[in-house]
């Protein structure tokens, strides 16, 4: 943490700076009920945070018959990072203390350049949008596709990610930022983000499943992100579904992610357009020289049947790994999002379909399976969450 960075003392100012986040503007006598402290102690805390520059003054708040309480906020110029690094883009925002996005900007990457390489892009693209949007740096959080050690802020052997293993990404973006970060997976982060302001907003128990260039899943239980011992809860890209299917970049065959990764999409389009089984995607291999994901939904929306069936098998095996989900965790949402999530509800329809088929009518007789509301800014609101979190941390 830089020397200039605020210190929580207490476990009361943490409550209440998280308090402060996730509900907004609330008096002194709302911030005594809800943590159950007396009216002197919400004093002195108030006081202390009000210091170091974290809380002010928002108004008085309604009578409740006698002197009016004031209303308190987190300070407007305080300013939190979110990256979302995927496998092919880099996407920044720039957040305020209630993970507000402020200003936000998203480019194509290839995260095989390397950390030094990706980083210092995520660097750059930092420093833009905190021109747009100036303040006080208070925490940064990034989103990594690949397993991460959460603990120790590095990705640990991640299959698309070569260069990056072990890799002190906490330690190098602190330093260059001079601010507390938070290193995590990139699907933990959209979880979060979902959770906090999109669709799932204020459900404890969710699974959210980004399908982009390979499939991972996040699982919020309880209101917090479970990643198990290591850090690799949610990894179902990787459940194999087929012993002799077709091979995966984890190295072994028939994973789910090698059947309907955008990657496995592009691949199988390719074989269509080759075989002239698929018209448009023959079309557009010749114009463009490769196909992607985006390429098989255009041609799926079309009525080209070739690419339809590639969705519609899919969906269907997606949707068998996520009702394996259902029925172990029981949440109360499942949310589908990334970037092959734009093949909508085709798709949507698809999950559904094999998630109701293989689970008990208890746990779908009430459940949502819908796609993400938050679309690009799921992982940048996750993850300037997950950098509020680490900066409100207490002082060591």
């Amino acid at each position: 943490m830089g020397s200039g960075q605020p210190r929580i003392e207490t476990r009361h100012q943490r409550a209440m700076l998280a308090l402060l986040r996730d509900e907004g503007v609330l008096s002194r006598v709302e911030l005594g009920e809800r943590l159950e402290l007396s009216r002197a102690r919400v004093a002195v805390e108030v006081t202390r945070l009000s210091e170091l520059g974290l809380v002010e003054a928002a108004g008085p708040s309604v009578s409740r018959g006698g002197r009016r309480s004031t209303l308190l906020r987190l300070a407007t110029d305080l300013r939190l990072l979110g990256v979302d690094v995927g496998a092919t883009s880099i996407g920044v925002a720039v957040t305020d203390a209630a993970c507000e996005v402020l200003a936000h900007t998203v480019e194509d990457a290839d995260i095989r350049e390397g950390p030094h390489a990706i980083l210092s892009r995520v660097l750059d693209l930092s420093e833009k949008m905190r021109a747009q949007a100036p303040g006080r740096l208070l925490a940064a959080g990034i989103g990594l596709p690949g397993p991460v050690s959460f603990a120790e802020g590095m990705p640990v052997a991640p299959p698309i990610m070569p260069g990056w293993n072990r890799f002190a990404v906490r330690d190098h973006l602190g330093g260059a930022l001079h601010c507390p970060v938070a290193v995590d997976n990139d699907v933990n982060a959209m979880a979060l983000g979902e959770r906090h302001s999109g669709v799932a907003r204020s459900l404890d128990d969710l699974v959210f499943v980004k399908i982009g260039t390979g499939i991972g899943c996040g699982l919020v239980l309880g209101g917090k992100v479970y990643r198990g011992v290591a850090g690799t809860a949610g990894d179902i890209g990787h459940i194999r579904l087929d012993e002799y299917g077709p091979a995966c970049a984890c190295g072994e065959t028939g994973c789910l992610e090698a059947y309907f990764g955008g990657a496995a999409l592009a691949r199988d389009g390719l074989t269509l357009a080759r075989s002239g089984r698929s018209a448009f995607l023959t079309a557009a291999l010749a114009e463009h020289g490769r196909l992607s994901a985006r390429d098989v939904g255009e041609a799926a929306a079309a009525g080209d049947p070739g690419a339809a069936t590639l969705i519609r098998d899919g969906g269907r095996r997606l949707g068998q790994v996520v009702a394996s989900l259902v029925s172990f965790i029981n949440p109360g949402m499942v949310v589908i999002g990334g970037g092959v999530a734009r093949l909508g509800h085709p798709l949507l329809a698809e999950v559904r379909g094999a998630v109701h088929r293989r689970s008990l009518p208890l746990a779908t007789g009430n459940l949502p399976i819908v796609l993400s509301e938050l679309g690009e800014t799921a992982g940048v609101i996750g993850s300037a969450w997950s950098a509020a979190d680490r900066a409100f941390t207490l002082s060591s």
